[in-house]
């Protein structure tokens, strides 16, 4: 079967013992076949590789070969994805749910550490505007949202809380001593002016060479360097209007759980002297 003058030596038995030689009864043609049978999910499958052009997403990229497989093939034809498509069909689909879960656990808590519902609300509230800051960069530096950006998006969550902790808990602090609540969030904002600043230049030192990176696998790096730079510089810059703003408006019938811990001795002080004692911000 090396070669087609094979088949001239092959016989076959035929009716009534007579012998026949194969190449009288076949025939043989050249033809194009595939040298293998590629399989994916175990169906034939053809492998579609591309790389998008310059301006156009991975998500524009795959929306157009959904449009085009829904016009040109058939029925009994499906599409499926491999690859850094097939991540990011399945990490946007996940994305949401995973921006809701770290946004639930920080306000948990936030929520035991500061034992008030209503504080880690006013914290929560620089979340949108350090997405927001992330968003307008991945815009501004022409990027796209794709696995990478998202993890930064992630990451934006807890960046942007810093700020707002400094801010109300310091604010509680001077609460606790006796300061008038007005004065508490105008003395916490200035106060926490410089410790805000240096944790968020240090942040934004520190990604810039994310943003700034070239080379091999540069594209994921930048990604996530544009988001955390462009969010946290953002809401660093509002989160100095916006705390105090919010805090006034939603934390003014709140207190501190210091003042529960000096309540609750100074309760324990009048019981053993028997004489009432000042609460603390007498």
């Amino acid at each position: 079967r090396n070669t087609p003058q094979a088949l001239q030596s092959i016989y076959l038995m035929g009716r009534g013992g007579a012998v026949v030689q194969l190449s009288s009864l076949v025939k043989i043609e050249e033809n194009v076949a595939p040298k293998e049978l590629v399989r994916f999910n175990q169906l034939r499958s053809a492998t579609i590789t591309a790389i998008p052009a310059p301006g156009y997403s991975l998500g524009d990229a795959l929306k157009v070969l959904e449009d085009g497989a829904a016009r040109v093939l058939p029925n009994s034809v499906q599409i499926d994805y491999s690859g850094q498509s097939r991540e990011f069909k399945q990490s946007g689909a996940s994305i949401f749910v995973v921006f809701l879960l770290a946004l639930g656990f920080i306000y948990l808590v936030l929520a035991a550490q500061f034992e008030s519902w209503v504080h880690p609300i006013v914290i929560i509230l620089t979340v949108p505007l350090a997405l927001g800051g992330g968003l307008f960069g991945l815009w501004i530096m022409g990027g796209t949202l794709n696995l990478y950006s998202q993890v930064g998006i992630v990451m934006l969550v807890g960046l942007a809380a810093k700020n707002g902790i400094l801010i109300v808990e310091f604010a509680n602090q001077l609460r606790d001593r006796g300061v008038e609540f007005r004065e508490a969030i105008i003395e916490a904002a200035q106060r926490r002016l410089r410790p805000v600043l240096m944790t968020s230049v240090a942040t934004v030192a520190g990604a810039t060479p994310l943003m700034l990176a070239s080379g091999a696998g540069a594209g994921s790096r930048q990604a996530i360097g544009v988001v955390v730079v462009w969010g946290v510089s953002l809401a660093t810059l509002l989160t100095l209007f916006v705390i105090p703003t919010f805090y006034a408006l939603l934390a003014r019938r709140t207190t501190s759980p210091e003042t529960i811990s000096r309540e609750l001795e100074r309760e324990i002080r009048e019981v053993d002297t028997g004489a009432p004692q000042p609460s603390p911000a007498e």
